[in-house]
């Protein structure tokens, strides 16, 4: 912790929510709010929720660190009383489901009628209303319903879940994000708000979106129809047996392909040029991937990274989660704590966040029996409310961030008021930049720079380095996500930019952070994954032992942007207290394992003979009418089963094999939609698989208007774009102006925010200092004097 406090130092936060929200406040309390969970007397239901090691509940332990807790009972005036007053001194109160509120004679949303400065989070698994208003889900049922289901598995044949609790841990950053984004409105600007948080709609825009800010997981399509088929790619970063396990490469640009090819020890059949390319390797990968399979069959995962790494070949070891956790890497950096639980200790995760070279994450189990009463003094309140203002009105951010990862970062804060300046190179276009011969902007790049500002400059020319300098001297956070220590090569370490400006934010993200054994190490997605355990998850039932189907995700990208937006706005909420700076550094390896917590840790615990008891649910992927269309069902437990059992008329088995058998014969000639339909009016968790194009005709998300069209001048026609982190209700939802052309701002910000003359700008255009656009298109972006394929985060040099 630094002198100045906790970054949530003054938050007081009321957690009425169950098992399937425990994380959000979790986030919260790891970076210091004061979070206070209630309970109903004799409902200790979540401290039982499976896996257990021993009688030890890992989701409960896991979700609930750092937290208080305590019990009130509604039939007691006393009680009834204290929570009165809980609430009226909260700032921010979390429920989920209902039931809680319920009980003590109000709904959230009342609750937010009742104390206008309150932001009220209502969670529930589609939302407050619409045609699914009802319905329940599950993991496996937001994996079908989001898209992501039918972007994972072979391209025929059954499709593959990813790992359960990746979707739950997607929706809890979401909801954190769009929580404390109404705060920090409330603190700037006056008065709460209620925010009616669907978990569906935060799997879809924030695990694999089939639209707005995208990688390429959104290979769908615009509209309904066109081709339904599965992706035929899962092996473009193959992975290879070797003496003892799996490794993975991940070979995209040429330097790298030479190195391969030397390691194959120069082979004449693969000399020529071309290869050069990705398209030719990708059109001889049967030749040769099996010369590298006969290369790496001998070797060990460590020694055959330790080669690759030395000869510039991106690889890594196919790792499993036990392994994860037992890396001297994450032992290294402080990622890992112990966990007591009968029989021993387990390591588990201690959280994402790294805020001034610390971990600000988990340090000690819930408090039970906690005084049922606020710690300290909250926050001063912001100034009377103005209409039509946003969370972010009024901040300037300097956005060198990259990619998925980085590039969303600045989308997030600048959907919500900010000024966000994207830097940009003319000699290192970032990769969102690519198109295809004849386009003149990519769809990606329209999307994930909606709403910003693009200022040219080429920061390895002292000029350059000056002008940048200056625009820091006026910003209030920079966002970067190159390779650990490439800002600092650039003149910018976090102490440069605070001697630029003392109360500046640096948010960055790498992926496996800027500290430690692995740090240095080449950092694309697919390698991430496989080093940290994600790979091996990854992987249906029955499969060959080599074959892993995490190919076409980009996770983590998505949920790690928004991972580093909730640190990065949490330090931002201290500098309003304190008037002090932070530097946030994001591992997006950190937030891959700590999003897949729960099962990580039951697998140590099983590998250490600790006593474990499993997650007894079933969810099925099977098959329905029509051809390649698939529906997922959830058992979750004996009332599931039973309730299934008399739909079906049969008695239905424990075993998983069996059970989704049986329900596979009875989905095969039933739609999918009407057998949902059916499923979930008996209370069952269920959901249709679907393809992109089927999104948009999803009529909850119609009626929850989650999408928009974006109209961008260089596209002949609109692209649906999510219009917000979720439904508030003051705050407006986001502007969808154009994405800029680079360097289409260049010459109006360094005359209005930097007092240059036409004279001086022409001067530095024409020296290579500062480049603009063309002047072919610009963008309605209006120009005022204040400033502000996949590879999940981008190791090159900075631009």
């Amino acid at each position: 912790m630094t002198a100045q406090g906790p970054l949530l130092g003054g938050v007081r936060v009321l957690d009425l929510a169950g098992a399937e929200a425990a994380a959000i406040t979790r986030l919260l309390a790891d970076l210091g709010a004061d979070v206070l969970k209630i309970g109903l007397p004799g409902d200790d239901r979540d401290r039982h929720t499976a896996p257990l090691v021993g009688a030890t509940s890992v989701p409960f332990a896991l979700n609930n660190a750092n937290k208080r807790a305590t019990t009130l009972d509604p039939s007691d005036e006393a009680d009834r009383r204290r929570f009165d007053e809980l609430v009226a001194g909260a700032d921010i109160l979390v429920a989920a489901g209902g039931s809680l509120t319920a009980a003590f004679g109000a709904s959230c949303a009342e609750l937010a009628d009742r104390h206008p400065d309150l932001v009220a989070l209502s969670v529930t698994d589609f939302g407050a209303d619409g045609p699914y208003r009802s319905w329940v889900g599950t993991d496996a049922v937001f994996y079908a319903m989001s898209t992501a289901l039918s972007r994972s598995g072979p391209a025929t044949g059954t499709p593959v879940l990813p790992p359960i609790g990746i979707a739950s841990a997607t929706a809890a950053a979401q909801a954190a994000w769009a929580v404390l984004a109404a705060y920090y409105h409330r603190l700037r600007h006056g008065g709460g708000d209620y925010i009616d948080f669907s978990r569906f709609e935060a799997v879809v825009q924030a695990l694999d979106p089939p639209f707005g800010s995208q990688g390429q997981a959104a290979s769908g399509l615009k509209r309904s129809g066109g081709w339904r088929g599965r992706p035929r790619n899962q092996q473009i970063y193959p992975t290879f047996p070797c003496r003892d396990g799996y490794v993975r490469i991940c070979l995209l640009s040429a330097r790298q392909w030479r190195g391969m090819r030397a390691w194959l020890g120069e082979p004449e059949e693969f000399s020529g040029p071309e290869f050069d390319s990705i398209a030719a390797r990708f059109a001889a990968s049967v030749r040769l991937n099996a010369a590298i399979a006969a290369l790496f069959a001998p070797g060990t995962m460590a020694d055959l990274v330790a080669q690759g790494q030395s000869r510039g070949v991106p690889i890594a070891a196919v790792q499993t989660p036990a392994e994860a956790l037992a890396s001297e890497h994450f032992r290294a950096v402080g990622a890992l704590a112990p966990l007591p639980v009968a029989g021993g200790a387990v390591a588990v995760p201690v959280g994402p966040f790294v805020v001034d070279g610390a971990h600000r994450g988990m340090t000690a189990p819930v408090t039970e029996d906690a005084v049922p009463e606020w710690l300290g003094p909250t926050n001063t309140l912001g100034r009377p409310r103005k209409s039509g203002k946003r969370p972010f009105d009024g901040l300037r951010i300097l956005d060198l961030g990259v990619i998925v990862a980085g590039g969303e970062l600045g989308r997030l804060f600048a959907d919500l008021g900010a000024r966000v300046v994207k830097v940009e190179s003319a000699a290192y276009p970032d990769g969102l930049r690519q198109t295809a011969p004849g386009q003149a902007m990519s769809s990606s790049w329209a999307l994930t720079h909606r709403n910003e500002l693009s200022f040219g400059v080429d920061l390895r020319r002292p000029e350059g380095a000056e002008i940048f300098g200056r625009l820091v001297g006026r910003t209030d956070a920079v966002f970067a996500n190159f390779k650990p220590g490439t800002l600092a090569a650039l003149g910018f370490s976090f102490d440069t930019l605070r001697t630029l400006n003392p109360t500046v934010v640096l948010a960055e993200s790498s992926a496996f952070g800027d500290t430690g054994p692995w740090s240095d190490r080449m950092g694309y997605g697919p390698l991430v994954r496989a080093t940290t355990g994600v790979t091996r998850l990854w992987r249906g039932a029955g499969s060959p032992a080599d074959q892993f189907f995490d190919a076409t995700t980009i996770f983590p990208d998505h949920v790690a942007a928004r991972i580093t937006a909730i640190a990065t706005l949490a330090a931002l909420i201290r500098r309003e207290r304190t008037g002090s700076g932070a530097h946030v550094h994001i591992s997006q390896a950190e937030v891959a394992v700590n999003q897949l917590a729960v099962a990580y840790v039951a697998e140590a615990a099983a590998q250490a003979g600790l006593p474990l008891t499993e997650d007894a649910a079933v969810h099925a992927v099977c098959p329905c009418a029509g051809e390649d269309e698939w529906c997922v069902i959830s058992v979750r437990d004996e009332r599931d089963r039973a309730t299934l059992a008399a739909l079906i008329g049969i008695d239905l088995p424990a075993d998983a094999a069996a059970l989704t058998a049986i329900l596979g014969a009875y989905t095969v000639s039933r739609d999918k939609h009407v057998l949902t339909e059916e499923l979930q009016g008996a209370g069952i968790p269920a959901g249709p698989m679907n393809r992109p194009g089927d999104v948009l005709d999803d009529v909850q998300l119609q009626f929850r208007s989650l999408y928009a069209d974006l109209e961008h001048p260089l596209f002949d026609e609109p692209m649906p774009s999510e219009t917000g982190p979720a439904p508030f209700r003051t705050i407006p939802r986001g502007e969808l102006r154009p994405a800029p052309v680079a360097g289409e701002h260049t010459r109006d910000i360094a005359h209005r925010a930097l007092g240059m003359d036409n004279d001086e700008i022409d001067r530095l255009i024409a020296e290579g200092v500062l480049f603009e656009s063309d002047g072919l298109f610009k963008s309605d972006v209006a120009s005022e004097s204040s400033v502000p394929t996949e590879s999940t985060t981008d190791q090159r040099s900075a631009p």
